[in-house]
């Protein structure tokens, strides 16, 4: 199969372990490993609360929604976001009936905070910052931005499982982020099948997404049945129009299992990334890298060059079992946010010249040596060392 993108690895016997005893019970669904993985998380991260999702997209739609509804915005209201990331990340606004403004990246390939605070307008009502491939940027910037403009802050933290800055903290936590909401989606650092987290320090904000994640119910089954509320328990309450957002207990299991790992594993990724680091370095003008800040311990969920001709490298290494990807196309090439195509410069730029490189805990020493060796081969020989710039 040659060298893949992505590859999750597992704690197979953990793994199984935690899917046997919800078999067991009989509880595959909402609640029992659910609420064991919230407070499991809670205790690794340091957030107040943490609700257990079907995904990071469902996290961001909420997240959006709800704030819209308790803060009294209006169709057409704008929330700052930025074009490089996957597409969940904007239709979380689109599909609130806001508006996505978008703001350039810096060369973290987060939002630049200056051009967040240029976008400001008075319609503005909040910023999505996305942790791009576990960086956290000029996040600190952004927050007091948002602060001193009484905007709010939304923490798409998809990439950023296991991130955290050299003091041990973990960024959305203290007040730095209304909003937090992580992906424990199939290929990322911490891996299940597909789930996320949706976290803050606000109690209200926490009761209505559990309310709103569950079809607008105001009791869920689990707390019911572990209330014994007799008769009762039966009776409740539908005060929103929710979805069905919950997580349910088998994902919540193998993420339980996989949650001693994250911090070894990412500790092997920021390796993985050295290791390419120490060969690329020497090609300042024909290979250039993502700058992560010196107080970000990156969870490394990506890494990432700049090259020239993106598109030939991706065929070369092809042709020689390596499969790269991309991350991100800009979404203002995308039919829905083309009315601000061409406002980002440095985020087209990124979208025509990035790639992503093989990073997962199946790459050896001995395959980073050999991917990085056809990279330098194809951009020093085959293009005869043209800059990326």
């Amino acid at each position: 199969m040659g060298i893949q993108l992505f590859k999750a690895s597992f704690d197979v016997e953990a793994c199984l372990a935690q899917v046997r005893e919800c078999l067991e019970m009989g509880w595959t669904g909402m609640g029992f490993k659910t609420v064991e993985f919230e407070e499991a998380w809670k205790k690794y991260t340091g957030h107040k609360y943490a609700y257990y999702l079907n995904s990071n997209t469902a996290g961001l739609y909420m997240a959006v929604d709800t704030l819209k509804e308790l803060h009294g915005w209006a169709d057409g209201d704008e929330v700052i976001s930025t074009p490089l990331t996957f597409i969940s990340t904007n239709h979380a606004i689109a599909k609130s009936n806001l508006k996505a403004v978008f703001a350039d990246v810096d060369d973290t390939l987060c939002l630049d905070p200056k051009s967040v605070e240029a976008h400001i307008t008075d319609k503005t009502r909040a910023v999505i910052f996305v942790g791009f491939g576990g960086n956290t940027g000029r996040l600190s910037e952004v927050v007091k931005i948002c602060k001193d403009h009484g905007l709010k802050l939304i923490l798409d933290a998809a990439h950023m499982s296991g991130t955290r800055y050299k003091d041990g903290s973990v960024p959305g936590t203290n007040g730095d982020a209304d909003i937090t909401v992580y992906s424990f989606q199939a290929v990322k650092n911490l891996p299940t099948g597909d789930s996320g987290m949706i976290c803050t320090d606000d109690a209200k904000l926490d009761e209505v997404f559990r309310k709103k994640a569950w079809l607008g119910i105001n009791k869920d089954t689990y707390s019911r049945t572990v209330n014994k509320e007799g008769t009762y328990k039966w009776k409740y309450d539908v005060e929103y129009v929710g979805d069905k957002y919950n997580g349910n207990a088998i994902m919540a299991g193998i993420a339980l299992a996989q949650l001693p790992l994250l911090d070894r594993d990412n500790a092997y990724r920021r390796t993985l990334a050295q290791w390419y680091t120490e060969v690329f370095s020497q090609y300042p003008d024909q290979i250039g890298l993502v700058n992560v800040p010196e107080d970000c311990v990156s969870s490394r969920h990506l890494f990432q060059i700049f090259v020239k001709d993106r598109n030939g490298l991706m065929m070369y290494l092809n042709s020689n079992e390596v499969y790269p990807g991309v991350h991100y196309v800009t979404n203002t090439d995308y039919r829905m946010y083309n009315y601000a195509k061409g406002t980002c410069p440095n985020a087209d730029f990124a979208s025509e010249h990035v790639i992503s490189l093989p990073m997962h805990m199946g790459v050896s020493f001995e395959d980073v040596q050999y991917i990085a060796g056809l990279v330098v081969k194809y951009v020093m020989e085959i293009r005869k060392g043209e800059s990326f710039k």
